[in-house]
């Protein structure tokens, strides 16, 4: 039995062409090809969502160029792992790789590895900068919420919103918020 191939093809922009791509995945034989035009920052490209769900095992997909697939390398190593699970290969054609051989394996299996030690390293970073944003008094999370008897209590008093937001250490407009909500 001949292993389905199933092609994705992707520009960036909608002024760009597909043809090259399209051309190539013919060639390679692609039996159904998804293609889109999208921003490969954005995550929201709903046709290789459709082709991730299609693909079956025993299939593979093809690309030209591993960024026409991924995002970022972290990316790439999801839609790898995924693939993995679902026992279905993939092709590039440009990098030479194809998963469905040893050595194709180990060439992106070394691909995702240098992804999560990468993301590895950016949590490292992000914990060391929030340990040291935390020892110059910066605070994180949400803000305590407004004890809202507490505003009304005050301005039964005779405090002005300025007064009362200094008071609780919130802005005037969010004691407006809670007063306007209490007479409407």
């Amino acid at each position: 039995m001949t292993q389905e191939l199933i092609g994705y093809a992707r520009v960036s922009t909608t002024g760009q062409k597909l043809d090259v791509q399209l051309d190539a995945l013919n060639a390679q034989g692609c039996t159904k090809i998804y293609q889109e035009k999208r921003s490969g920052k954005t995550a929201n490209r709903p046709e290789l969502e459709k082709m991730l769900d299609y693909v079956r095992e025993g299939e593979a997909i093809v690309v030209t160029k591993l960024d026409r697939l991924g995002r970022s390398v972290a990316d790439l190593a999801n839609i790898s792992k995924l693939l993995d699970e679902k026992g279905v290969g993939l092709i590039v054609l440009d990098q030479g790789i194809d998963t469905t051989t040893p050595h194709g394996k180990l060439m992106f299996h070394m691909i995702a590895s240098v992804a999560e030690f990468e993301l590895s390293l950016r949590y490292e970073r992000q914990m060391e900068g929030i340990a040291k944003a935390k020892e110059q008094g910066i605070k994180f999370g949400r803000k305590k919420l407004i004890d809202r008897e507490r505003v009304h209590q005050l301005r039964e008093k005779g405090l002005s919103m300025a007064k009362i937001a200094a008071e609780l250490d919130c802005s005037k407009g969010a004691v407006h918020k809670i007063l306007s909500a209490y007479v409407a």
